[in-house]
């Protein structure tokens, strides 16, 4: 007699043993490359193994104060092995992750923690040690985790990273995940206004790991050593910090970027795939230390954010490391979305963003929804399974930008004859002067090249003639000669730039208003000097 047909499966049975989660990536690496170490921190290393179980107890407790799926856990941290492991415990238990900014004014940090309905904080203890930061959470009734650092000292009676990790079960939470379910809320870094609040599912983020290894070239046999000088509570690092946990390899944590400590990490560890900014690069390369250490283990340097100028990247190219990328995305478009590709660095030059990477279609779009051919014009849109899930309640601005069945990047490109992205600015730093529109990073880049320029940032402010003038803010290298002022660089400028695309005014200060992940905060300086002209400026 044959064997009865099976039933059905409960549908919950069936999501544990199909389900993408994010918690997943280190519990499985743990089983394949349990003795292997996945992070170094000065002195500090912890292997698969001991990360997995250190996660896997922060889950339980956090279970264990009654926290349920869909509730929200902040996390206040700069980058730390204990940061990582409450992160992939937050994931591991169901929970909502919402990282926030550390350099944050308080009253956006309340702002977050109001919209996102954050309940219990992840903080390092100094930072909690800020009273306006401890009002804060007391007055939105947020519960504290502290990380405890080498050298902190935690107030009693404030439960800590490490008690909780010290005990409990080590064995991986059985809680119903969904793939499609809410993972994270990560707030946008505030360039062009009030933060939004960025939704991504435990499928969205993981389905660029594997096409970052293959972009990247790493695999378990290569066991990449990777930098983690970016925060990671901004999604460039996060994105690398999982991608090294799923291929097994080993990320190095710096808490900020230090050149002189960067390069002593690179030769320390033989780190062989390190992600910056081009000023960090920069930086790196113009270091007196530079010389003297060993950066031969260098095989990829990824560069993001930003153009990088040709000289620059020359230099870069010969003298640091032999292979560069640039990997581009949005929090609303978990990165890498696209990539300029190692092997097309010497071939073109300028704001290339190269091509979408293997789970993304990139577009450019026209206003009526219509794709553009090679060399118009458009906005850049993109499709693919990182793409967000939305803005936290915000849905008004999610309908904006998910128009015509393709996420709106709010950035304006076009695809030259091969079908290589060119980024040509944000839709709104698109300077539209005397009837001429007028790119500003075109602008920047003419600006940048000069030997002087530590910085610069261009914007249009409103004139009486012009409409919008092009105006210049730009800050001085250190080395910088006596008699560079602005006429020496208007006399650059006019010999690289078309009459209407020269700066009418260039503004020497002494920094420009940043994100902590290096991104120019254009709307401040346009809030700043508004009425610049109107001054007789």
């Amino acid at each position: 007699m044959p064997a009865a047909a099976p039933g059905p499966v409960p549908s919950q049975f069936h999501s544990r043993i199909s389900r993408i989660a994010l918690g997943d990536v280190v519990h499985r690496s743990a089983r394949r490359f349990g003795a292997r170490t996945a992070l170094i921190e000065g002195e500090h290393r912890i292997t698969y193994s001991e990360l997995d179980a250190a996660s896997n107890r922060f889950a339980h407790h956090l279970l264990g104060l009654g926290l349920a799926g869909g509730d929200r856990v902040g996390m206040l941290c700069n980058n730390s092995i204990q940061m990582v492991v409450a992160m992939l415990g937050i994931q591991k238990a169901g929970l909502v992750w919402v990282p926030i900014n550390t350099a944050l004014a308080v009253d956006a940090i309340g702002y977050i923690l109001g919209h996102a309905g954050v309940c219990h904080m992840v903080i390092d203890t100094a930072l909690h040690a800020r009273p306006e930061l401890r009002e804060l959470l007391a007055e939105k009734g947020v519960a504290p985790i502290l990380c405890v650092l080498d050298g902190d000292a935690p107030p009693a009676g404030v439960p800590t990273v490490p008690q909780t990790i010290a005990q409990g079960p080590a064995t991986l939470p059985e809680v119903p995940i969904d793939s499609t379910q809410l993972a994270l809320i990560m707030y946008t870094s505030g360039t062009t206004g009030r933060q939004k609040g960025v939704m991504h599912s435990h499928a969205s983020v993981h389905s660029v790991l594997l096409s970052n290894m293959v972009e990247w070239g790493s695999s378990p046999e290569r066991a990449d050593v990777w930098s983690s000088v970016l925060p990671l509570f901004h999604c460039g690092q996060h994105t690398v910090l999982m991608s090294a946990l799923a291929v097994g390899g080993s990320l190095v944590v710096l808490r900020g970027f230090d050149p002189g400590a960067v390069l002593a990490a690179i030769e320390r560890h033989r780190i062989t795939v390190m992600v910056g900014l081009p000023m960090m690069y920069g930086a790196l390369l113009a270091h007196p230390q530079r010389t003297a250490r060993d950066i031969s283990s260098l095989r990829l340097c990824v560069y993001a954010m930003a153009p990088m100028s040709r000289t620059l990247l020359l230099r870069l190219l010969d003298e640091f490391c032999p292979n560069f990328a640039l990997v581009s995305g949005q929090t609303e478009m978990y990165p890498g979305a696209t990539i300029f590709e190692a092997h097309e660095q010497r071939r073109r030059f300028g704001s290339y963003w190269g091509v979408g990477t293997l789970v993304n279609e990139v577009a450019v779009m026209g206003d009526e929804g219509e794709l553009l051919g090679p060399g118009q014009v458009g906005e850049i849109v993109f499709r693919g399974p990182n793409v967000m899930l939305g803005y936290y309640n915000d849905p008004e601005a999610t309908a904006n930008a998910q128009r015509f069945g393709w996420h709106h990047s709010g950035d304006l490109g076009k695809l030259d004859a091969d079908g290589q992205l060119i980024f040509l600015d944000r839709l709104k730093d698109m300077v539209k002067s005397g009837g001429e529109n007028v790119p500003s990073i075109k602008v920047e880049e003419v600006l940048l090249r000069h030997p002087a320029v530590l910085n610069a940032a261009v914007v249009g402010l409103p004139h009486e003639r012009w409409g919008e003038a092009i105006t210049a803010f730009v800050t001085r290298r250190p080395d910088a000669p006596a008699d560079f002022d602005e006429d020496v660089l208007t006399a650059h400028c006019k010999e690289h730039l078309g009459g209407f695309e020269v700066p009418k005014k260039i503004v020497f200060l002494p920094a420009l208003p940043m994100t902590s992940t290096g991104k120019i905060q254009k709307f401040e300086l346009r809030r700043a000097h508004h009425d610049h002209y109107e001054r007789g400026g």
